[in-house]
């Protein structure tokens, strides 16, 4: 989509530019209670999604930036697996809620995904975890994405992604009707769980979002389900 054009943000049309204050200022208004949302609406699951990311990303002594890291809890593990990290997200009051005194090895620095401020081929990993689906230009942060990374680095994505047609229909009736109900009671923000939820059904699928990411350069592209299909991880790798 081109800065031109306009998008859904609940039932409003709304162009580029004011999508991306809204989505800020849903992520500055839940920060102070997003990681207990997130236990609370996965169980606990994406706890142990992001596990499984890190443990993709081979233990290794290089610069690893985690986009839209928030709270940092990728961050976290990375770091424990030799990463030097720095969290980039472009709310800061998401990445002061979960900023801690022990976070002594990881750096912090605001940055959207369509403008990353990192210089060409600097970065060994990048991963994203829930973060890609609010971009403004799902191709630029792509595009941006393989910029920043050496040759011979790799993205890693975790996303929501389309459960297996068994569990759709539930899964279906549980975030249309459960999140946002939990949004209001736990975070006082029910509008912004609504956003969260249209934005999980409106990202391209496993399939969809594989091509995007070959058509931006990438190479050696694969995906894996997790959790039947509820999030996916996606992986791939700029070229020599």
């Amino acid at each position: 989509m081109s800065a031109s054009q306009e998008s859904t943000f609940g039932e409003a049309v709304v162009t580029p530019d004011e999508r991306r204050q809204r989505i800020r200022r849903v992520f500055d208004g839940v920060a102070p209670r997003y990681d207990l949302m997130n236990d609370l609406m996965s169980f606990g699951i994406h706890r142990l999604w992001k596990r499984t990311m890190a443990r993709r990303c081979l233990p290794a002594r290089g610069v690893a930036v985690d986009l839209a890291g928030g709270t940092g809890d990728v961050a976290r593990l990375l770091a424990a697996r030799g990463w030097s990290v720095t969290v980039c997200d472009p709310s800061l009051p998401m990445m002061a809620a979960g900023r801690q005194a022990t976070d002594s090895t990881l750096k912090w620095i605001g940055g959207e995904a369509e403008h990353l401020p990192f210089a060409n081929a600097s970065i060994d990993l990048l991963t994203v975890s829930f973060g890609l689906r609010n971009t403004t230009r799902l191709d630029a942060a792509l595009t941006e994405i393989y910029r920043v990374l050496k040759p011979g680095g790799r993205m890693i994505c975790l996303e929501f992604s389309r459960p297996q047609w068994w569990l759709a229909p539930g899964y279906d009736l549980y975030s249309r009707w459960v999140i946002p109900r939990l949004g209001a009671a736990v975070a006082g923000q029910p509008e912004a769980y609504q956003y969260l939820i249209e934005s999980i059904r409106r990202f391209p699928d496993q399939n969809e979002f594989a091509a995007m990411i070959r058509a931006a350069g990438f190479g050696t592209v694969s995906w894996e389900n997790l959790s039947f299909g509820i999030a996916c991880l996606h992986s791939a790798e700029r070229g020599a």
